[in-house]
């Protein structure tokens, strides 16, 4: 019985090695696929005020606040988180050059609060999809590539191992195969693909959800991590500009962010008043236009949710929090301070429970967020059922 890289050799013509298979997230450190680095290298410079209280010169408390809406309908309805795992499976010779394969597990979905101690997986808010990324070289044609990989992915989920597993291969994904001149390695570039692709279908979820109108101004949606989507050159939704208005009513939660990054307008940094923020207490919110997003313009704050001396760190129990800015208005005086505070004292009401002793990044994990990522992980196949289909 051929296994997945058989097929792949038959229909490329081209030699596979039966090189060692390996998790690369687990055995290698990818600087570059640490997919806030990008964010990370570039400083957010604060030179402009990203809400209406433009006289917020220190931060500010919301513990009151909070404890007046405790009891009050939750804010955010809807928790959105992304995943995925990545394995090199082999090394292929095309034309004398060798190149890796690699292929993935990717896991998105949306949890949606069913009441204070119940969760559920929304309708069309959850997707498992398997996919395999080879060099563009891989493709033995000189018509259209789409097609090709389209083709070697129907022969893959024809193949009897694949179906008598239950499952299938959603896209044969394809990397540049010409030599980088910033010297990225191949493997780089194929996990790329990967992490493309999983931002594609977080992407395709929030615009399910603004167009059924499940989240609205009464019920808002946490996507863990940045917004700060880079364009793409492919997909439904590759431009944030086109797409923005499904944001209305979302916000991004970063557990890891760099604060060296974050500046003042004399250009230093401002990480120890991030670091000396007091419990409860909220930054001003400032406004950023992202150097890799396109003409978008972002509200970002931080808040420390947890105690500074319980933690390990400085900034362990602070998150940072971005949104997006919609309108005219928002792009010209900044977000609402009331909707800030609204939104801040419901992340400080979402602190508990915690998740201590199962995450490392307790002190900055959202349970319902954390639930959500637990979730997805739950329907990966096991690292050796995954990499003996190859």
């Amino acid at each position: 019985m051929d296994k997945v890289l058989d097929i792949v050799s038959n229909e490329t013509t081209c030699k596979c090695y039966r090189s060692f298979r390996y998790c690369a997230d687990d055995e290698i450190r990818v600087p570059t696929l640490d997919f806030d680095t990008k964010l990370k290298e570039i400083s957010v410079v604060i030179k402009e005020y990203g809400e209406t209280d433009t006289h917020l010169n220190t931060s500010k408390s919301l513990k009151t606040l909070a404890d007046r809406i405790i009891d009050d309908e939750p804010l955010f309805q809807f928790f959105l988180d992304g995943s995925r795992r990545t394995y090199k499976v082999d090394d292929i010779e095309i034309n004398r050059n060798v190149y890796p394969i690699i292929a993935g597990q990717i896991g998105v979905a949306c949890c949606q609060r069913i009441n204070a101690s119940q969760f559920k997986s929304v309708k069309d808010g959850f997707e498992h999809n398997l996919v395999l990324s080879l060099p563009k070289a891989a493709n033995p044609n000189a018509g259209d590539a789409s097609l090709f990989f389209n083709a070697l992915k129907s022969k893959i989920n024809k193949n009897r191992r694949i179906e008598r597993a239950g499952i299938s291969f959603s896209k044969v994904l394809s990397y540049d195969s010409k030599k980088q001149e910033d010297g990225t390695k191949y493997e780089n570039l194929g996990i790329a693909t990967i992490q493309d692709e999983m931002i594609e279908t977080e992407k395709k979820i929030v615009a399910h959800l603004s167009t059924k109108n499940l989240i609205n101004p009464d019920r808002y949606l946490i996507k863990d991590g940045s917004l700060q989507y880079k364009p793409m050159k492919t997909g439904d939704f590759k431009e944030l500009t086109k797409i923005k208005n499904h944001y209305k009513c979302a916000i991004g939660v970063s557990k890891m962010f760099n604060p060296e990054l974050c500046q003042d307008r004399s250009g230093k940094s401002n990480a120890d008043k991030i670091a000396k923020l007091p419990l409860y207490h909220r930054t001003p919110a400032f406004k950023y236009k992202s150097e890799i997003v396109g003409n978008i313009f972002f509200a970002i704050w931080y808040v420390r949710i947890r105690e500074a001396d319980r933690t390990e760190s400085p900034f362990a129990g602070v998150l940072k929090i971005e949104k997006i800015l919609i309108t005219d208005d928002e792009n010209e005086n900044g977000l609402n301070s009331e909707e800030v505070d609204l939104i801040t004292a419901n992340i400080i009401n979402e602190r508990n429970p915690v998740c201590y002793g199962k995450d490392s990044r307790w002190a900055n994990h959202l349970y319902p967020v954390y639930l959500t990522e637990s979730f997805i992980k739950s329907k990966y196949l096991s690292d050796i059922n995954f990499l003996n289909l190859f």
